[in-house]
C-alpha cells in the first residue's frame, strides 16, 4: 500500500516505514504529525485518486529530526567587467517517518 501526498508544495510517494525529507515543518521531534492532501492511495489493483484530495483519507506520522539539505552553489559572473560572486544556500529540512496510511 502507498499514498502520494501533498506536503509544503511538494509531492512524495510514501509507503509504510518510509522516511522523507519534507520542507521544514515547526514541530519537536518524536511528535505525531497528520496531513490529509492525499492525492492517491493504492492498495494493489486498487486505486484511489482525488480531485485534487481523497476525502477521509489522512497519512500519520512521526517527526525524525529537523536538518540540513546538502549546498546549492550558485555562481554569477558579468564577462569582461569584473564581477563574479558565488552563492551558498542550504535548505532547512524535517525528517518525517510514515505511522500508517489510512484511506
Amino acid at each position: 500500500m502507498y499514498a502520494v501526498i501533498d506536503v509544503g508544495s511538494f509531492q512524495f510517494k510514501v509507503a509504510e516505514g518510509d522516511i522523507i525529507d519534507a520542507p521544514s515543518i515547526d514541530i519537536e521531534p518524536g511528535e505525531k504529525l497528520d496531513i490529509d492532501k492525499v492525492l492517491l492511495i493504492a492498495n494493489g489493483d486498487d486505486v484511489k485518486i482525488g480531485t485534487p484530495y481523497l476525502a477521509g483519507a489522512k497519512v500519520s506520522f512521526e517527526v525524525v529530526r529537523h536538518l540540513r539539505d546538502d549546498k546549492d552553489i550558485s555562481f554569477f559572473f558579468r564577462k569582461r567587467k569584473d564581477v563574479r560572486k558565488t552563492i551558498g544556500h542550504r535548505q532547512d529540512l524535517t525528517a518525517l517517518k510514515v505511522a500508517k496510511i489510512s484511506a
